[in-house]
């Protein structure tokens, strides 16, 4: 595996503020959405990285996308998840949009 650190992903924008914690709380607004939609949970490939791209977000979406390429995925699959980041009361109702690619 090749350890990548900030310093050696050239061109990268500088961590958003409170990266970490932006980046749980769409996480767990996801999380949330896959367990009320328990076939669409089930359509995810069993072991894969999860990128989560909020449209209303530039700076954290970039930043998200750029550590894609920085790091390896060790094979596994990637699903990209678009959604908002402004917080909703109900977050079934944002409905994000999850991408899965396909091999080449």
């Amino acid at each position: 595996m090749v350890e990548t650190t900030k310093s050696s992903l050239k061109g990268s924008v500088r961590p958003p503020k409170r990266v970490v914690e932006r980046n749980i709380a769409l996480l767990g607004d996801v999380m949330r959405y896959l367990l009320a939609e328990p076939q669409l949970l089930a359509s995810l490939p069993e072991d894969f990285e999860l990128v989560i791209l909020p449209d209303d977000d530039p700076v954290l979406r970039r930043y998200n996308l750029e550590l894609v390429d920085a790091y390896e995925s060790a094979g596994k699959p990637i699903v990209f998840v678009r959604t908002k980041a402004a917080r909703t009361p109900d977050p079934l109702r944002a409905r994000p949009s999850l991408y899965i690619p396909l091999a080449a």
